[in-house]
């Protein structure tokens, strides 16, 4: 099969690799018919991200058909159309069975493209595919089932969830990628009084209005704004930049929520003596897709208007051209790109 192999910090290339095999019992191999570029492929590109070994075969995101399944496989058979999760889940160990699929002990978290080899290939092994996979409805389009294996499920328990995004409550996106834009179309469910995108690129500030922010802006005015008066109830950090982190800290008001998203691959400066007496709240995760069922029904109903979260699609051969995309999203607008099996 041919597949995107990463070969070390600013190397890669789309190759041939071996063909997946069921490894384990409850492994399945999946046809990958949808895919596409993570934020978190381009740090470990950068060499943020040093686990990951040279060889490994990039990606955690995709949808495709089950084409092989182990003996220990008990919901799945051959021909089922699924979405693969980003997050692989044992389903027995203590964390998997609180619902905290990303800090899974018993082999799982997040290991495809990590650990393991990943999607952006043709076929992909799944582990533990019967707690890992979902069933995709045939009348849900691919660029937007894909977007359920990661983008929205950390929008939500990451960034809305996690900062408690209430009814009234004036929020702010620091980052208008496509996490970050994802999270101003959950938080719209919530009814919050306000909602600001600040962000560097013009091109994705358009986007964020286009999605349903109030407010798009540079974030010099607006955080000068917020930080001289009450500030915001809940501020979502959606960069991965030590910078967008500083921003949050000066925008939150005091007794708020400061929800982090970004990947983070580089120390970012916890200013104490401005925020000890503020009872702020800071709180980070690693997604543990388990509210995917919920947002699956969600787009489903219409209730979650997302497909204007993918700008870009591309065929699978075109791995490369994706992730040229991707990488220079903040001058081109490229939000999330996907990639098809033609």
């Amino acid at each position: 099969m041919r597949a995107l192999v990463y070969h070390g910090p600013e190397q890669s290339s789309w190759d041939t690799a071996t063909d997946p095999a069921i490894e384990e019992a409850t492994d399945a191999i999946v046809r990958v018919d949808a895919t596409t570029v993570c934020g978190s492929d381009l740090h470990i590109l950068r060499g943020d991200l040093p686990d990951v070994k040279p060889g490994t075969i990039l990606g955690h995101e995709a949808v495709g058909e089950v084409m092989e399944v182990g003996g220990g496989i008990h919901d799945l058979r051959p021909g089922d159309q699924v979405i693969v999760s980003s997050v692989s889940a044992c389903g027995h160990c203590q964390p998997c069975r609180d619902g905290m699929y990303g800090q899974c002990r018993g082999g799982g978290g997040w290991i495809l493209g990590s650990l393991i080899n990943g999607t952006q290939a043709e076929f992909v092994r799944v582990p533990f595919a019967d707690h890992s996979t979902h069933r995709r409805p045939f009348d849900l389009p691919l660029d937007d089932a894909v977007l359920l294996s990661e983008v929205l499920p950390t929008a939500y328990e990451v960034g809305v969830r996690n900062g408690h995004v209430s009814p009234g409550d004036t929020v702010v996106v620091v980052g208008a990628g496509p996490v970050g834009l994802a999270a101003v179309v959950i938080a719209r469910l919530y009814s919050p009084r306000r909602i600001v995108v600040t962000d560097l690129s013009a091109a994705r500030l358009e986007a964020a209005a286009r999605v349903g922010a109030d407010a798009a802006e540079l974030p010099g005015r607006m955080i000068a704004e917020l930080s001289e008066g009450p500030g915001a109830d809940v501020v979502i950090e959606a960069t991965g930049e030590p910078e967008g982190f500083v921003l949050c800290t000066r925008a939150v008001r005091a007794g708020g929520h400061i929800a982090n998203i970004g990947t983070h691959g580089k120390p970012a400066t916890l200013h104490l003596e401005s925020l000890w007496r503020k009872n702020v709240t800071i709180s980070t995760g690693q997604v543990d897709t388990s509210s995917t069922p919920w947002l699956l029904e969600l787009v489903g109903f219409g209730r979650l208007p997302v497909s204007r979260l993918v700008s870009h699609t591309f065929g699978l051969d075109r791995m490369e051209d994706a992730y040229e995309a991707s990488a220079h999203g903040t001058t081109t607008g490229a939000l999330k790109v996907v990639l098809h099996r033609e």
